[in-house]
């Protein structure tokens, strides 16, 4: 789902729109699925899966679940002003985004994402910096480290007192 005018790519994408996907009429929070190499995401026709002999089978359909992301970024230093400024306007064009910490020269973005498998979650995170470095003003940092972890994962880690707290307050802080 893009969170924009309907009709309109974001500005300077060309097109090009990372997206952030609502969570759909199968969406399970709890448990994976059984993993097959033919998945479907759950948000169209599900898959016919082959059997031994080509023959079609029922379809299956992989149900997505929630991700926590934490993504860092880190480079030359920036004024903080411009720092605050692009992560920011990077939350405004994604609301989806709950909280960003900052100083001059790092920053750390941490948000759920909605996708059938880490794979999926950690693919769209790892183009959120360079897919709108030009569009929100970000600093030209690289990323140097990614966590993307399940729900249930990050739920008892807070729960035990260990690991990424809360993401709260929500919006845009120094460190």
């Amino acid at each position: 789902m893009r969170r924009a005018r309907p009709g309109a790519p974001p500005r300077g994408t060309g097109g090009r729109a990372l997206t952030s996907v609502g969570a759909g009429a199968d969406f399970d929070g709890s448990r994976p699925a059984d993993r097959t190499d033919d998945r479907t995401t759950g948000f169209g026709p599900a898959a016919v899966n082959p059997g031994p002999m080509g023959e079609g089978r029922a379809p299956e359909r992989t149900p997505s679940r929630l991700w926590h992301i934490t993504l860092s970024v880190s480079g030359v230093e920036i004024p903080l002003r411009e720092v605050r400024r692009g992560l920011e306007q990077l939350a405004h064009d994604h609301p989806f985004l709950l909280t960003s910490r900052y100083a001059n020269d790092h920053a750390e973005i941490r948000y759920w994402e909605e996708a059938r498998d880490l794979h999926d979650a950690a693919a769209v995170a790892l183009r959120l910096w360079g897919e709108h470095r030009s569009t929100a003003g970000l600093p030209p940092w690289e990323i140097v480290g990614l966590e993307v972890i399940d729900r249930e994962t990050y739920h008892q880690r807070v729960a035990e007192g260990y690991g990424p707290p809360p993401a709260a307050p929500v919006g845009v802080h120094p460190f």
